[in-house]
């Protein structure tokens, strides 16, 4: 009797999927094919090549072969036919928007990141694309929102910084239902955590820049999806130009070996940092999926393998406070970003989320006291020593 197929465990998936030893050297880890132009064999195969008859790179900001194994193993790991890789989050985020809904209208989420929020705010317009934003928490704004032009809903979930959670299944159906794609940003999960596409959604996307990378030093984005949609936008960031370099490929291939060790560790500091956070005298509200008294605790429940590292909350006495607290962290790395080996620690109304107007912040749930910390790899009991006496100086 023939022994069953094996089905790797989610760790063994990031290790091993997708990945394929060089062809010519047999080298384990994927080679950096730092080189802009490939030679032809001759110039009937060159010409083949552009025609498509036959296989074979041309130029790496078509396609090149470290690039090539980092999009097969991210659409692997989310479930996809295709992955596209560009040369940042936001430079996903503008293909992604110009091919899926050039001239049209998009629903996003009114708790993105801030990046994303003044693409949709300020230069979506300017490319014929008119946004609305609102609360995707209640599928009920998604379906009112919807106009006969939508071609795109856009959710972020957990969302940066409130970590409100958008029932994905929900949204994809109402997305259908009018004929517009789902797009869901999954940088804050990772596909370790949430696979976007298994509930629905058309494209999955990622700010590789963090927990894919992992260590601080890549700047990269990416997003997967089904193979004809992902094909077209192939030629979309071929014409755009936004495409990302071998080098950092290679460099987040080497963080998705990594990446469910770094997870599980991120995500088990910020809950102990949470439950600590939940019960002190100097602070309001802390808002994280893994806390029973986050108000999406069920739908996290229901679409997430975990609650992730990532946690919010807010001080007693707005700005200040908040600025009083970020400056008395010793260990806690004040700076923006996520996903990163270390933990950050940031103030959202000043730092990431600036390009939002006082009153936007408000009506977006990013209040003057709100703090982010994205939890690190770091020993739990030294980052909750930090943030105790950091918060005994408030």
């Amino acid at each position: 009797m023939a022994d069953p197929p094996m089905r790797p465990g989610r760790g063994t998936r990031f290790v091993h999927g997708g990945d394929e030893h060089d062809p010519h050297t047999g080298a384990v880890s994927t080679p950096i094919y730092q080189v802009s132009t490939f030679a032809f064999k001759s110039a009937e195969h060159g010409a083949a090549c552009f025609a498509g008859e036959e296989e074979g790179y041309i130029y790496s900001r078509l396609d090149n072969p470290t690039i090539k194994v980092f999009e097969k193993k991210l659409a692997y790991l989310e479930g996809a036919d295709e992955g596209l890789a560009f040369a940042s989050g936001m430079a996903a985020i503008h293909n992604l928007i110009c091919h899926a809904a050039h001239g049209g209208h998009v629903v996003s989420g009114n708790a993105v990141y801030g990046g994303t929020f003044a693409l949709f705010e300020h230069l979506a317009p300017q490319l014929g694309i008119d946004v609305s934003f609102v609360d995707t928490t209640d599928p009920g704004n998604i379906e009112r929102a919807m106009r006969p032009d939508t071609r795109l809903v856009f959710v972020e979930t957990p969302a940066n910084p409130t970590l409100a959670v958008t029932d994905i299944a929900a949204a994809a159906e109402l997305a259908h239902s009018r004929g517009a794609l789902l797009a869901v940003d999954n940088t804050f999960s990772t596909p370790y955590l949430q696979r976007p596409l298994e509930h629905g959604a058309d494209v999955a996307l990622h700010s590789c820049t963090k927990y894919i990378g992992g260590h601080g030093d890549a700047v990269a984005g990416a997003y997967c999806g089904p193979r004809e949609f992902m094909n077209e936008s192939r030629d979309w960031r071929t014409d755009i130009g936004g495409v990302i370099s071998p080098l950092q490929c290679w460099l987040l291939l080497r963080g998705l070996k990594t990446l469910h060790l770094r997870v599980e560790r991120s995500q088990a500091n910020a809950m102990a940092l949470a439950r600590f956070l939940e019960g002190h005298p100097k602070v309001e509200r802390v808002r994280y999926p893994g806390l029973e008294s986050h108000p999406q605790y069920a739908v996290g429940k229901k679409q997430m393998q975990g609650p992730g590292g990532i946690l919010s909350f807010d001080v007693a006495g707005g700005v200040e406070a908040g600025a009083r607290l970020i400056n008395s962290v010793r260990l806690m790395t004040v700076a923006v970003s996520l996903g990163d080996c270390a933990t950050l620690i940031e103030h959202p109304a000043s730092m990431t989320h600036s390009t939002m107007s006082p009153e936007a912040q408000a009506r977006y749930g990013i209040t003057p006291g709100l703090v982010r910390i994205a939890a690190g790899i770091e020993d739990a009991d030294d980052l909750l020593a930090d943030l105790d006496q950091a918060l005994a100086k408030m």
